[in-house]
């Protein structure tokens, strides 16, 4: 006859305490954006792209007091640095010396590096406002034609396919050469700033507005909103409470990667004479007034082209690690 199982056998272990490692330390969780911040910290060229990003904007941001210490002011002449005979710059690439940092225009002799500093407001104001207008309208109207779905999401969606296939540099063209110097209070550059932004950032937002739309139809499925209808939460709570944050990753990385479209936008209408009226410094202005000098000394043509180039390069190098940080699938 066999004993009884209790009573003879001692009692179990209390179980060990799994919250402690090893070394007797606690186990921590970590946030989504410690995740992603961890990822971006070992993504070196996003790091140095985003220094860049941030340096470029201190510069915008100081232009007036870096201007005072190491430069001129930008549409200051400067004719005895010029040439009569042949309207270049005395000395070796364009003019370079300790007084002008990177040189003086030619013709005019207005100082580059000033003007290279103050274009640097131009094309950043212009491409993050425009950007600002794109993501505020592209998530509004992609949240809304894919949550809603039905006739609302086919008339949200004929409208992006129609803004996609619309000329929008041909546009921008022709708006331009018809407006007056004076609108709603705004004078000069102004004027054209404002329109940049709108048009830009109103042609933008079907880019954006897709990627949304497509986030929503596949979140509006998910467990958790099912969750909150059940609870009878309304659709404004749904939208931008439950649905809104989880589209905050997607909308930043294409906002980083719009940014740099937008500089190059601004760039080639202000090459093409439809940006910011003269004498208002911009980067895409200033190349189109070096087509004329560049075989005397490409200087003027190398100088705002590499300001172009290495501000898109990094927003880019920035915009593809904020992406790849924040991927959920990421394996880094």
């Amino acid at each position: 006859m066999t004993a009884p199982l209790h009573g003879t056998s001692a009692e179990p272990d209390a179980p060990a305490d799994v919250t402690a490692t090893a070394a007797g330390k606690q186990v921590e969780g970590r946030s989504l954006g410690r995740i992603a911040w961890s990822r971006l910290k070992r993504d070196r060229l996003a790091l140095a792209g985003g220094i860049v990003v941030i340096f470029l904007v201190l510069i915008a941001v100081f232009a007036p007091l870096i201007v005072s210490l190491f430069g001129h002011p930008p549409n200051q002449f400067h004719q005895d640095k010029i040439n009569p005979l042949f309207g270049t710059p005395y000395g070796s690439f364009g003019g370079i010396s300790s007084e002008h940092l990177l040189g003086v225009e030619p013709n005019n002799g207005r100082d580059v590096f000033s003007r290279i500093v103050y274009g640097a407001r131009i094309s950043l104001l212009v491409a993050f406002l425009s950007a600002m207008v794109a993501v505020l309208i592209g998530t509004v109207l992609g949240i809304v034609a894919g949550y809603f779905g039905g006739w609302v999401d086919s008339l949200i969606s004929r409208v992006m396919d129609m803004l996609l296939a619309f000329p929008q540099l041909l546009f921008i063209i022709c708006l331009v050469s018809v407006l007056p110097n004076n609108l709603l209070g705004m004078t000069g550059s102004t004027v054209r700033i404002t329109i940049l932004v709108a048009v830009i950032g109103f042609f933008g937002w079907p880019y954006i507005g897709r990627i949304v739309r497509g986030q929503t139809l596949s979140l509006r499925e998910k467990e958790y909103i099912e969750a909150a209808r059940s609870l009878g939460a309304g659709r404004r709570y749904v939208l931008f409470k439950e649905l809104l944050p989880n589209l905050v990753a997607p909308i930043t990385v294409y906002t980083t990667l719009m940014i740099p479209t937008n500089i190059l936008t601004e760039a080639a209408l202000s090459y093409l004479g439809a940006g910011v009226r003269p004498p208002t410094a911009s980067w895409g202005q200033m190349l189109s007034k070096a087509v004329d000098s560049y075989e005397a000394d490409p200087t003027f043509m190398v100088v705002p082209g590499m300001a172009i180039f290495v501000t898109v390069l990094a927003f880019n190098l920035f915009g593809d690690g904020v992406r790849d940080a924040l991927d959920p699938k990421g394996t880094r």
